[in-house]
């Protein structure tokens, strides 16, 4: 192996670890930020939609339920989510710092 490859191979190396390094300190935490809040406005918006699945009344719960059909993967995913206190609790302790 001459000096040239070796020196090739140690850039590479070095770049391949560079790039994790920065991935896992800066893109990877915006990313999960980013989705949180992503999740956060879907949850937000499904239960403005859908307040009758917790049994909030709502007058235009006769309109919203024309989306259903179109939302209904991410409605039972969503119900789940909700009646699940702790990780809702959780999510918003991590978010306050509690």
């Amino acid at each position: 192996m001459t000096l040239a490859d070796r020196i090739a191979s140690y850039q590479a190396t070095l770049e391949e670890w560079l790039r994790g390094l920065f991935h896992g300190l800066f893109t990877h935490p915006a990313y999960e930020k980013i989705e949180q809040e992503a999740e956060d406005t879907e949850d937000a918006f499904m239960l403005a939609c859908f307040p009758d699945a917790f049994g909030i009344p709502s007058p235009v719960s006769y309109y919203t339920a024309e989306l259903l059909p179109y939302l209904e993967d991410e409605f039972s995913a969503w119900e789940r989510r909700m009646w699940d206190r702790q990780s809702v609790i959780e999510r918003k302790g991590h978010q306050y710092h509690f």
